[in-house]
């Protein structure tokens, strides 16, 4: 399995976003969520995603070098239209609109309508942490085939449509990230498995006839299986949840029998910022906070666990490990090469 140093990956990407004809920052801003996703450990939602980029760009279906547009304001409600934008562009500049109007209001509402893929949701969440505030995230997936059967269900009816929350620390990083798809596991992660030739997790899938699978393969055949919902009803609910204030809210493309479904890959994302200040003292909210998670981490282990892990700590722990370099599995590398070619850019 080949490994990359990081900035030679970043490189990459803005060399492929180049070739796609990307200005400068529109290079950065992929480079640096596409590359910072590997380094989070989600590769589910990192460099893999170029050749998508690259295949649905030539398809016409990205607004390379598009940006979001104001459809609403209200002051401290804002909708933005991402006009299909690369969503590394459109996704921070909601998050930097978040910021300013929660500083003003002490809480905002920013909705983002059909963003071409805004990928990893932590992300943003990070983005508006650093800025000292809390923020939530409902996130809808639409533009193609829907990939998850509701809890009872067989067929896929919506995405992987995923919740994110981040509660700011001290140095900037957030005390509390967590950042989950409310499928089983994301489809990306069904694409990883599937390139390096690797089962998904037992229950991950459920096939056309009903049954379980962890064949990650039968995600992508001409007829396909379906993810499953995490958590049962609980995680099928938040899914709709998701669908209805990240796209419906916003009147953004929805997962509906009459949605047409091209092979964009399109979110919706309603972001709520909450400036701590606004609430009371916000060193004594971090002091609380950090005094109930030591208690959390201070639970026994379970039988075969090695503790408990607060979300946001994988994170943490996936950039120490890959500080330097990054494992690419071999189908993956080969996809990235080949899409370099096809926009003139040098290998990997």
């Amino acid at each position: 399995m080949p490994s990359v140093e990081p900035p030679r990956l970043h490189s990459f990407v803005r060399e492929v976003m180049a070739g796609l004809g990307s200005n400068d920052r529109e290079q950065i801003l992929v480079a640096d969520q596409l590359v910072g996703a590997n380094l989070a450990g989600h590769d589910s939602h990192g460099v893999g995603m170029l050749p998508t980029y690259v295949d649905r760009a030539l398809r016409g279906l990205v607004a390379i070098n598009g940006a979001s547009s104001v459809r609403r304001d209200a002051g401290a409600v804002v909708v933005l239209d991402g006009n299909r934008a690369l969503g590394q562009v459109a996704g921070f500049e909601a998050m930097e609109l978040a910021i300013d109007r929660a500083r003003l209001h002490g809480v905002a509402l920013v909705g983002l309508s059909d963003s071409f893929h805004i990928g990893r949701i932590g992300h943003w969440a990070e983005q508006v942490a650093r800025a000292g505030l809390i923020s939530l995230h409902f996130v809808n997936v639409a533009g193609h085939d829907p990939l998850v059967a509701p809890f009872g269900g067989r067929q896929a009816r919506f995405g992987t449509n995923p919740f994110c929350a981040a509660i700011p620390g001290g140095d900037g990083e957030p005390l509390f990230l967590l950042d989950i798809a409310t499928s089983k596991i994301a489809l990306g992660k069904a694409r990883v498995a599937n390139n390096s030739g690797t089962l998904v997790p037992d229950g991950s899938i459920v096939g056309l006839d009903g049954q379980l699978t962890n064949d990650p393969a039968t995600m992508f055949g001409d007829e396909r299986a379906a993810l499953v919902a995490m958590g049962d009803h609980k995680g099928s609910g938040l899914a709709m949840l998701c669908e209805l204030l990240g796209a419906a809210l916003l009147g953004g493309t929805a997962t509906t029998a009459s949605m047409e479904a091209d092979g964009s890959v399109l979110n919706s994302m309603t972001t709520i910022a909450i400036d701590p200040a606004s609430c009371g003292d916000p060193m004594g909210m971090r002091s609380i906070a950090e005094g109930f998670l030591d208690w959390v981490r201070a639970s026994q282990p379970a039988h075969g666990s090695t503790g408990v892990v607060i979300p946001g700590e994988p994170e943490h722990d996936a950039r120490v490990t890959r500080a330097t370099s990054i494992a690419i599995d071999d189908t993956t590398f080969a996809e990235l090469n080949g899409s370099a070619a096809m926009v003139g850019a040098g290998r990997l």
